[in-house]
């Protein structure tokens, strides 16, 4: 098993450190890919574009300013690409489409439509043995996310969701508003530390 993250000229890198540190508690080898998306427009990768904070009504009422272009389409092409550079044969990715962001790249049709694309494009699809992608949480509300993961005892107090950097989370971005609804929808207290 390889996990992948990606340096793609986001804000922070304290997304990373948190990966690698679960990466390392389940001692599981760790690769990042440096990209630059730094001249794609949103808020996560421009500096001059700011974070939106408490923002009202539906989250997923409108594609927010933090959805980055094409971002999962990249990832998944390079993950796609590990997988037949390694003999794998399948992606696991985390999206979740129920209490998502109105991001486009985290619904059920772009997976579907993505792992046909892959079906038809790579030499393992070609050859009769295509790329499965799974998304175990894609329709779990972040409650049931968060029972699943106290349920396995995965170490929730090393993962990070916040938009914005530094040693605390905000609270307020729209990441930190859907973790902490999870949460105590869930009847739980995040174990992480905002400001």
């Amino acid at each position: 098993m390889t996990a992948v993250s990606f340096r793609y000229g986001q804000r922070h890198t304290r997304e990373l450190i948190s990966a690698e540190n679960v990466c390392k508690h389940y001692n599981v080898d760790h690769v990042i890919y440096d990209l630059n998306l730094e001249s794609f427009r949103s808020a996560l990768t421009r500096g001059d574009i700011d974070v939106p904070m408490d923002r009202e009504g539906e989250l997923s009422a409108q594609i927010p300013i933090t959805y980055v272009p094409a971002r999962n389409i990249i990832f998944l092409s390079i993950a796609a690409g590990l997988c037949e550079s390694i003999d794998a044969d399948r992606i696991y990715i985390g999206a979740n489409d129920v209490d998502y962001s109105g991001y486009p790249d985290c619904r059920p049709e772009f997976f579907e439509a993505f792992e046909q694309m892959i079906s038809k494009g790579t030499k393992a699809g070609v050859e009769g043995h295509p790329i499965k992608i799974m998304t175990p949480i894609l329709r779990c509300s972040k409650a049931d996310i968060v029972r699943l993961g106290k349920k396995l005892d995965a170490p929730l107090h090393l993962t990070w969701s916040c938009y914005n950097g530094g040693d605390k989370a905000c609270g307020h971005c729209d990441s930190c508003r859907l973790r902490l609804k999870g949460f105590e929808e869930a009847g739980y207290r995040d174990e992480i530390e905002y400001e």
